[in-house]
């Protein structure tokens, strides 16, 4: 069992930045991924990172301004957002995948058997 501890969720406003964390243990055994929910809608992908050499995916909707990173000695990902939009409101998940999971599927939620518990993220116009 895997246990994702996320941490940084609030209320911006539009154009603001906030940065989420996740701890788990021995993160470079896992790829860890970012997805989010939104009220009424599916949980969708946003960002992933590999735990072997540090690559990364983002979500066309948030390339160019969210960015996910990696401390591997804190055992912590990071995901900064900036330039936040009220589209962007949504709770933010936290989700982990063994290493060898491959690139092409990192979309996939399916794939994460690993949760966090999620953090809020509203996003005021």
């Amino acid at each position: 069992q895997v246990q994702l501890v996320e941490v940084g969720g609030g209320l911006v406003q539009a154009g603001d930045s906030l940065r989420l964390s996740c701890a788990a243990a021995s993160i470079s055994s896992y790829v860890m991924g970012w997805f989010r929910q939104a009220p009424g809608k599916e949980r969708e992908f946003v960002a992933a990172i590999s735990g072997s050499d540090g690559t990364t995916m983002h979500a066309d909707s948030v390339k160019g301004r969210f960015t996910l990173s990696r401390d591997n000695a804190k055992d912590t990902v990071y995901l900064q957002m900036n330039s936040l939009q009220p589209e962007d409101t949504a709770v933010y998940y936290c989700a982990a995948a063994g290493r060898t999971l491959f690139y092409g599927l990192w979309r996939q939620r399916a794939r994460y058997p690993w949760w966090g518990q999620g953090t809020q993220v509203t996003v005021s116009s």
